[in-house]
């Protein structure tokens, strides 16, 4: 039986801020009552109507579970006390809201809205704050319409509120247009979500809005599996499976996409390539600089290297490989050089040893890694400022303020004599294209990283295609020096990548096998290790020092419930303890979080507000230290110094950091390793992912499970081909120029 209730929110006991579930007390005048359903718009102090059903829980009693709902205005002056005084309106407090209602009665409404000049007839209220005011009130009422109409068609409030910052009062107009512009314009909105709106608002399932979004979904996909193109053949197929449409209406809509200029179409070895505009641009654009900065050489210098190289020795106290010595010269020789190597085949000392080369010469020195935690351990072993290739670049908001940009540039170049860069597997086509761009002909360009490492998370196989392409000095590090070699962890990783099984459960040594029979064994044996028998071991801190890595986020050991498992034993609910639900996320005072997303504009300050500073970056861990829900914000610690507040809207950028793939993990170092070995799909599980897993352990590696999986990924070297034309494009300049000089 479906009955309404009126009354004034009280309290919002809970709230879903990503699909507006809520639960409220409500003031009916005659007695408090408590509401619960999908409420899309809902605030302390408004009078409201909700209308449904009642339902007995068995613990917080009796609630209205409500199926629709409707604002009403305060019709009596505490209403509209309540109202005004809520926090809704920007401007207006409780003894604001005191003052307005005194002047105006209840007419306070109207004179903000149709008569906001009357507002300067208030003490405390000039002609800049009465505009200020009458614009906030505006922005409420369009903002509570579009919520009401994105509502319909099951939006989330979170959505909704981007969806309007976007598109303002012309909302509804342009999504009852076309729905599908929200899958290029909102970020998380793709091109499922879009379907589903257009679907609910009755748009033709063979527009060409929906066709050419579906083929740029497709295409997308593909980019999010580390493609810069798809193969166009591939992409028809693929497309026309997700539209459930002809084939001839896919090719309409690719050739309408390339002659609007979305995407573009070229031959690569045989077969039609599509790119993303982006990405083509970007492929191209490296292309160019690689070969423009190549090209400056550097061999006239008149340097000894002998006694250069020999002063560094003596003044670092280390003795340089043939190979190392080798590397020091061709950095300072060429236009751009790539040094790669395994663990402990010494890329820090040749990084610290061309640093002291470049310095002695007075040449000026630019660090950059791709991500925060690999520029801090840059910094470290350098002794010298590193920084994220986009801080490098002056990542921020543009000056027309249409969207964040890279300051330096083209037009902006960076003002360095030598520019090292770190960590190179990880960089994408993007990235690398942006980086380039701000380099000048006559700038040395120093690129290290681990080629046989995970290649980036974005699009593009950027340093083996720079490798393969033979366009570019390349020094390779294969000797391990004799303290490394004491290691078994770099000792079984050099072992796994060339296709042997790791030496382990040696006495005294660093590197541990612990054989279980199926992921229940394996999740009770990690739970175990990370609260019992490592701190037992060696002191170990459980939050701290250990880190958990999985090949992938679903199954019982994948790092959603893993980070369910650890956070219950390693940061157990308690009533000293506040919490956060977000989604699916549950937030804890205590919790290990990380970083998902770089954000460079969110302010940090230090805990004796000395320091202050911007940014925190994706791959940062750090641990929640307060949750306000009167503020409505978590406070986060990164690096025991950065102290950084998320709005709760913002909590999609976090997650539980117990456990991470092996993918996230890439540009860190952790103290322990933990890494459970059991099924998964072929694709993860390789040679390349477990390399990578373990050499991101500096003390000690634990591997927990079942061996042959670990064989199996050993064995299986296959990593997953990307379509990339970096190197076709690097080659095909390099054969042209030797036909030149044929």
């Amino acid at each position: 039986m479906s009955i309404e209730i009126k009354g004034t929110v009280r309290e919002i006991i809970f709230r879903n801020e990503e699909n507006g579930y809520v639960v409220a007390e409500i003031d009916t005048g005659e007695e408090e009552r408590v509401v619960v359903g999908y409420i899309p718009i809902i605030n302390v102090g408004e009078t409201m109507s909700f209308t449904g059903s009642i339902t007995v829980h068995p613990i917080y009693g009796e609630q209205l579970h409500v199926i629709s709902s409707k604002q009403i205005p305060p019709a009596d002056l505490e209403g509209i006390i309540k109202y005004l005084a809520s926090g809704l309106i920007k401007g207006i407090g409780p003894k604001m809201a005191e003052r307005i209602v005194e002047k105006f009665g209840k007419d306070s409404l109207d004179i903000i809205q149709y008569n906001p000049e009357r507002l300067i007839e208030i003490s405390g209220i000039g002609d800049k704050k009465a505009k200020a005011i009458a614009q906030a009130y505006e922005e409420q009422r369009e903002i509570k319409e579009v919520m009401l109409f994105l509502s319909e068609f099951g939006v989330s409030m979170a959505y909704a509120i981007k969806i309007f910052k976007k598109y303002g009062d012309k909302t509804v107009e342009l999504l009852r247009e076309n729905p599908y512009r929200l899958a290029d314009d909102i970020i998380g909105i793709g091109f499922k979500m879009a379907d589903t709106i257009a679907k609910k608002m009755g748009i033709d399932p063979k527009s060409p809005y929906r066709i050419m979004c579906g083929i740029k979904y497709a295409l997308t996909r593909y980019n999010l599996e580390g493609h810069t193109y798809a193969i166009k053949e591939e992409l028809i197929l693929r497309a026309s499976e997700i539209l459930a449409v002809e084939r001839d209406m896919v090719e309409d809509g690719i050739t309408t996409l390339t002659i609007n200029g979305d995407i573009h179409q070229e031959n690569i070895n045989g077969d039609i390539a599509v790119f993303p505009m982006a990405f083509f641009y970007a492929e191209t654009g490296v292309c160019k600089k690689l070969i423009e900065l190549s090209h400056t050489a550097f061999g006239d210098s008149k340097l000894d290297f002998k006694k250069e190289i020999h002063g560094i020795e003596k003044e670092q106290d280390i003795i340089l490989e043939e190979k190392q010595k080798e590397a020091i010269e061709e950095a300072f020789k060429n236009g751009v050089t790539v040094i790669t190597g395994g663990p402990g085949t010494g890329k820090t000392t040749i990084v610290n040893s061309i640093i002291k080369l470049f310095e002695d010469q007075s040449l000026k020195i630019g660090l950059a890694a791709p991500t925060g935690r690999a520029a801090k351990r840059l910094t470290e072993t350098t002794g010298r400022e590193a920084k994220t290739i986009h801080r490098l670049l002056e990542y921020s908001f543009s000056d027309d303020n249409t969207g964040m940009a890279f300051m330096k540039n083209g037009e902006e170049p960076l003002s360095f004599d030598v520019i090292i860069i770190d960590e190179v597997s990880m960089v994408d086509i993007l990235l690398m294209y942006h980086l380039l761009k701000a380099i000048i002909p006559g700038t040395r360009l120093i690129l290290v990283g681990d080629a046989d490492q995970l290649p980036s998370v974005g699009p593009g196989n950027v340093l083996q295609d720079i490798i393969e392409s033979g366009l570019v000095t390349v020094v390779r590090l294969t000797e391990i020096f004799r303290q490394a070699r004491e290691s078994m962890i770099v000792v079984n990783a050099h072992r796994i990548n060339e296709g042997l099984k790791p030496r382990v459960n040696i006495k005294e040594k660093d590197f541990f096998f612990l054989s279980k029979r199926n992921p229940n064994e394996i999740l009770h044996t990690i739970k175990e290790l990370c609260i019992r028998r490592l701190p037992k071991f060696k002191d170990y801190d459980s939050r701290k020092d250990i880190q958990v890595l999985t090949p992938m986020k679903n199954s019982k050991v994948g790092t959603i419930n893993m980070n369910r498992e650890l956070q219950s034993i390693l940061n157990p609910k308690s009533k000293e303890k506040r919490e956060r639900v977000f989604g699916d996320k549950l937030f804890r005072v205590g919790d290990k979080i990380m970083q998902i997303k770089n954000n460079y504009n969110i302010k940090w300050k230090s805990k004796n507000g000395f320091k202050e500073g911007e940014g925190v970056f994706n791959g940062d861990i750090g641990y929640v230290t307060d949750i306000d829900d009167e503020e409505k914000l978590l406070s986060v610690c990164f690096d025991d110094e950065k102290y950084v507040d998320y709005d709760f809207s913002s909590l999609d950028e976090i997650e539980l950091a117990y456990s991470i793939t092996i993918h996230k993990s890439q540009g860190s170092e952790f103290p322990v390793i933990v890494i459970p070995m059991c099924w998964g799909p072929p694709m993860l599980l390789n040679r390349n992912l477990l390399y990578t897993a373990v050499t991101r352990a500096k003390e000690l590696v634990v591997l927990v499970g079942m061996e042959k999986y670990l064989h199996m990924m050993i064995k299986n070297e296959k990593n997953s081909n990307r379509n990339s034309g970096l190197s076709f494009r690097l080659k095909r300049i390099i054969d042209e120029k030797l036909l030149e000089q044929i």
